[in-house]
């Protein structure tokens, strides 16, 4: 069994190499590059180096991840035959460098024994052309994978092999996706070299600029706090608030003592949605957020989760449960969407072992007996039509006033609960949102009985001096009011 050295050719320049490095390249026996289009490898060659590379399968490869592949498995092939290989690359072994991540992976299942030697990226030397600080954070991207980059990034962004002008147009468009056409980017090339260029450029010139090669890169500078979606502010303050010496009103909730806060303020989000108030919705929706990071929090403080976490866990479930978008599963309207979701969730959920599970108990009844209903129809218990629906309703009342007449209160209230399941069934039916329409109709109902205060307060406040009728008189004059 052989073993496997990787070493990093350094940034461009000979001198930008490793001494460790030089030295273990010139003790090599085989040295394999993975490319030797790098200007160090000029130097190797004066110096009497023997190398080979893998440039001739740049032109077979599929794609780059393929190619790649292909690298680490021979290296691995050879090590196992009994070959002590060394491994160059350009620039360091450990920065942006997918063959080792790969060669890692493989030279651990086959209990290959590798060894990485750490050297010097054009990382380094654009940070210090640039005047940037990586412990202020940096992401490091291949032009190739800026299809994965997230809409909102907190720190700088250094995007690699950006190795042609249709490299460039792709990374270009990737990144209009987050930032404006003007943003303003800087275009490093041959960074370490006598002839480097680093210069800023508005994003939208990218590809228009003549001179993109092999050594490429691009850094994008964080976009300021203002310009992009920051999360923090909100996270820092519940943590001050529950520390020691923070709110005391604070520091002493529990997630059951905010349980209601967390109804109430839902449900102001969905009367914000309503009355079609977008200054509101925005209030509220933060509202809501807050109970959020509130609760999070507290579990973090518990070692139980972190904010995080529920962060992480929702995005992994809507890319579990929308394979028409990151899969290979087809859904071509909304109907097919729910029926993959539903079964998805069938699969992740096994201790459901009906189909009415997972309604929570705390539910309100009205939305909860929606959801049941609309799981039961959904395995084929459910009428056809509306008609039955409609008669069903006229049952059920009619059960209730016979119920009624025998003055038997708990008869009453199960024909009572027995009529409103079907007066939801009903709202099912019609596509009518239940508990969205006892809302609004509460609301309608505070909206007018208001206007009838106003009639009573201006006649002295005083309700017994006014009959029913006339009351009543009060109320359709507010119904005409609003047109009704």
């Amino acid at each position: 069994m052989g073993t496997i050295k990787v070493v990093g050719l350094g940034p461009g320049h000979f001198g930008g190499m490793t001494v460790e490095a030089w030295e273990t390249i010139q003790n090599a026996s085989p040295l394999i590059l993975r490319t030797a289009v790098h200007p160090t490898v000029n130097e190797l060659s004066r110096r009497g180096i023997v190398f080979s590379s893998y440039d001739e399968r740049y032109e077979k490869a599929e794609n780059f991840e393929a190619l790649y592949a292909s690298i680490a498995d021979d290296l691995v092939s050879r090590a196992k035959a009994g070959e002590n290989i060394v491994y160059a690359v350009p620039g360091s072994p450990l920065v942006a460098e997918r063959t080792v991540a790969l060669l890692r992976e493989r030279a651990e299942r086959e209990n290959v024994a590798l060894t990485i030697l750490p050297g010097m990226s054009f990382t380094e030397v654009l940070c210090a052309r640039l005047g940037v600080d990586p412990v202020n954070g940096l992401l490091i991207m291949d032009a190739a994978d800026l299809d994965r980059l997230p809409m909102d990034w907190p720190t700088g962004l250094i995007v690699t092999q950006v190795y042609s002008q249709a490299v460039a147009s792709e990374a270009k468009l990737a990144l209009m996706e987050c930032l404006p056409d003007e943003y303003e980017i800087v275009l490093a090339r041959r960074i370490g070299l006598p002839d480097e260029s680093v210069r800023r450029i508005p994003l939208y010139s990218l590809d228009r600029q003549p001179d993109i090669d092999y050594l490429t890169s691009l850094y994008v500078p964080p976009l300021p706090r203002a310009a992009r979606f920051d999360f923090s502010p909100l996270t820092d303050i519940m943590r001050q608030l529950r520390e020691p010496g923070g709110c005391p009103w604070d520091r002493v909730q529990t997630p059951e003592s905010l349980r209601k806060h967390v109804l109430e303020e839902a449900y102001e989000v969905v009367e914000a949605i309503d009355e079609k108030d977008a200054g509101l919705l925005a209030e509220e929706l933060g509202d809501l957020l807050l109970q959020i990071v509130f609760q999070a929090r507290i579990a973090e403080e518990a070692g139980v989760f972190s904010m995080q976490d529920v962060v992480d866990g929702i995005t992994e479930k809507l890319v579990r449960r929308h394979p028409h978008i990151f899969g290979d599963v087809q859904a071509e309207d909304a109907a097919a969407v729910l029926a993959n979701w539903e079964a998805i969730k069938r699969k992740e959920k096994p201790e459901r072992k009906s189909r009415l599970d997972g309604v929570p108990k705390e539910l309100p009844a009205l939305m909860a007996a929606a959801k049941l209903q609309g799981k039961a129809a959904d395995a084929g218990f459910d009428w056809d039509d509306v008609a039955p629906v409609f008669e069903k309703c006229r049952e059920e009342w009619q059960e209730l006033k016979e119920a009624v007449g025998q003055k038997d209160a708990a008869h009453i209230e199960e024909e009572l609960g027995d009529l409103l399941f079907a007066v939801v069934n009903l709202s099912r039916f019609l596509k009518v949102n239940a508990e969205l329409a006892l809302l609004a109709a509460n609301r309608k109902f505070k909206r007018r009985f208001r206007k009838v205060e106003e009639k009573v307060e201006a006649a002295g406040g005083d309700w017994k001096q006014f009959t029913l009728q006339e009351l009543d008189a009060f109320w359709d004059e507010a119904k005409r009011a609003e047109g009704k």
